[in-house]
């Protein structure tokens, strides 16, 4: 039996972090979209640096999508990660912009509702009109805080359900995992 597994969330790594170089830039008076910028000058240097360490840190964005969206090579990510303590511990500037937008996102993070049962979960969703199967071909993992459930459907309708889930749970922070039988 051969397995494929794909991870899927309402947003990709790259809409998220673009999320978060939004919110970084408009705490400090960037436009949007400068973090990418060509630019070496401290009003751009630090907020990249923030909002690099706060996707690594909180939604554990993979280095070669935050250097793509930077426009910037992954090693600087690393460098990034790699002075952060030292940076957060001795650079007041930077301290102060860490806190400001580590602070913003967290409250808009937490704001996200989750599931406290399997059961409510799996209310949610069928009252939305999901489907299962018995004899799946694809399995579609969905978890949102400590509720797992586990969807049996089929490849006919696969996309009808993954379009049911994203609309149903759009005010919920949930993961999908796709696993192929």
């Amino acid at each position: 039996m051969n397995t494929l597994m794909i991870y899927l969330s309402k947003m990709t790594d790259t809409e998220k972090f673009i999320n978060i170089c939004d919110l970084t830039t408009s705490l400090v008076g960037l436009h949007k979209g400068s973090l990418a910028d060509k630019t070496r000058k401290q009003e751009y240097h630090i907020p990249r640096m923030v909002a690099s360490i706060i996707a690594l840190l909180e939604k554990e964005i993979h280095y070669k999508v935050i250097a793509k969206v930077l426009n910037r090579d992954r090693s600087l990510i690393y460098h990034y990660e790699k002075k952060h303590k030292y940076n957060y511990s001795s650079f007041p500037k930077y301290r102060d912009m860490f806190n400001l937008v580590y602070n913003s996102f967290k409250e808009i993070d937490v704001s996200k509702k989750i599931f406290k049962t399997r059961e409510d979960l799996m209310s949610c969703l069928k009252i939305a009109g999901i489907k299962s199967v018995v004899k799946p071909q694809v399995k579609i993992k969905i978890k949102s805080g400590d509720a797992l459930f586990t969807l049996n459907t089929n490849y006919f309708d696969f996309s009808n359900n993954i379009n049911i889930i994203k609309e149903s749970l759009k005010d919920y922070d949930y993961k999908t995992n796709i696993i192929t039988l």
